[in-house]
């Protein structure tokens, strides 16, 4: 599971999700690749959920980008806790995702198999995603 070696401060404000991504929205690496198309919080989990679906259905051919990471804490307070005490421990890690980021990237695959292997793992994803490059 990806989580920071080490961050400044333990512990965020969650912010807003507002607007289209400001950065990552074309292909850098691959000629394949899976692109977000709403926003949302991706945890570690459904980013290893997504990459482990990509590795199965390729099989050792060429190469993929993983163009997000979970930089984020997400605190939680233990349930049945009242009101107060300060903010909860960090429970997991979360990548902002906006509309237009580019998720993963695929090199080297044929196109029915990247654009197989790509729809599949939008699956796993909470968002709706497309998969963008080769002949479109």
């Amino acid at each position: 599971m990806m989580i920071p070696a080490r961050t400044k401060y333990r512990k965020q404000q969650r912010g807003r999700m507002r607007g289209l991504s400001k950065g990552g929205k074309y292909l850098a690496f691959g000629t394949y690749g899976l692109q977000a198309m709403e926003c949302c919080w991706m945890t570690a989990n459904q980013i290893e959920s997504a990459r482990k679906v990509i590795t199965r259905t390729v099989k050792r051919l060429g190469k993929m980008w993983i163009r997000v990471f979970p930089d984020k804490p997400v605190s939680k307070k233990p349930l049945e806790t009242r009101m107060g005490k300060g903010k909860g421990a960090p429970e997991f890690w979360v990548a902002v995702v906006k509309p237009g980021r580019v998720l993963f990237e695929l090199e080297g695959v044929p196109e029915d198999i990247a654009i197989e292997s790509l729809t599949q793992a939008g699956f796993k994803l909470p968002i709706r995603t497309q998969v963008i490059g080769g002949r479109q």
